[in-house]
């Protein structure tokens, strides 16, 4: 890919989907890479992907997943299951023209973009995998699995489900909780090893019981934080709680994929002190069966979970690579 001229501007567009409209931000011209946040953010996640890519001669396109930012927000929990969610990213393809995509996803957008790569291969030619590894469909119910850890504390997936009691946590102080979020688990303020795990709720206790007090991590600044604060206030927590309220429905409407490798080029990388890499580590080992297609995987030593803006330079070189890779 040509690196000679510069890249235009970032660019914002509203697209039709089965959402109802999908927010995008594009920045590049080349093959098309539409990059997919997690929770809780945004497409801002990508703010130093999305001209490391057009500098390298790709169109690169961050979205709203529904329910956040300026993407549309149905008002039904069920809306929110990933067939759903797929649909959304094919028809942000169609929109902007093009049969096909790679497709990079970051913590729920890793799943995202798997799954869309599981369900739609015929659009989505290479998948790439931020912090959360691929594990195939199947296996137990999900909600069943997650009430049997912590013991007596109750994990976050499970915390989450009952419509209301998350939010009520989370919505009087946005930006305080997502700071405190952001700080649990990026590796340079992350809570010392023998903290209480801020993945936990003690019974009858909140999330942010857990989260460390005081700095920010040093890849965000108040005004990157007033970005994502400003969104959730303006949206609420509901929408993106709601992809948590639909594992069982996925688990249900994926069971004809249970077990289905993704075959295309695919990339992971993980950072070395992100739980989602440490918990999954049967997933990684897994690969040469799951990710048949594995062109390269990696672990950022020092890392935590925020990997796209923790190691910005780095994950931009491996994406680079990667992309080159590919075959037209």
């Amino acid at each position: 890919m040509s690196t000679s001229a510069p890249a235009a501007a970032a660019t914002h567009r509203l697209v039709a989907s089965p959402a109802g409209r999908i927010h995008l931000v594009e920045q590049g011209s080349g093959p098309l890479v539409l990059l997919v946040h997690g929770f809780p953010e945004s497409w801002y996640s990508w703010r130093h992907q999305l001209p490391a890519l057009a500098a390298a001669g790709y169109r690169a396109v961050a979205v709203d997943v529904r329910g956040y930012g300026r993407s549309s927000k149905p008002g039904d929990v069920a809306a929110y299951r990933m067939l759903e969610l797929v649909e959304d990213n094919v028809a942000v393809v169609r929109a902007l023209g093009e049969r096909t995509a790679v497709i990079v996803g970051h913590d729920w957008g890793a799943t995202i973009a798997a799954d869309s790569a599981v369900v739609r291969p015929d659009v989505f030619r290479a998948v790439g995998l931020l912090s959360v590894p691929y594990a195939p469909p199947g296996g137990p119910r999900p909600s069943e699995v997650f009430a049997q850890m912590g013991g007596d504390e109750e994990f976050y997936v499970s915390y989450f489900q009952a419509i209301g009691r998350a939010e009520a946590e989370i919505e009087p102080d946005v930006r305080g909780w997502l700071a405190g979020l952001y700080a649990a688990l990026s590796a340079d303020t992350m809570p010392p090893a023998g903290a209480p795990d801020p993945h936990f709720v003690s019974r009858g206790g909140r999330l942010r019981d857990r989260f460390p007090a005081g700095r920010l991590p040093a890849w965000l600044s108040e005004d990157d934080l007033d970005v994502y604060a400003a969104e959730f206030e303006r949206t609420g927590m509901s929408g993106a709680l709601n992809r948590y309220r639909n594992m069982d429905r996925d688990w249900e409407d994926l069971a004809r994929f249970n077990g289905s490798p993704i075959t295309q080029p695919s990339l992971f990388i993980g950072g070395a002190l992100d739980a989602s890499t440490t918990w999954m580590a049967d997933a990684i080992k897994a690969y040469p069966a799951t990710l048949p297609g594995l062109v390269a995987s990696h672990i950022l030593d020092g890392c935590g979970h925020w990997i796209q803006q923790e190691r910005r330079e780095r994950v931009n070189e491996i994406l680079t690579g990667w992309l080159a890779s590919l075959p037209a």
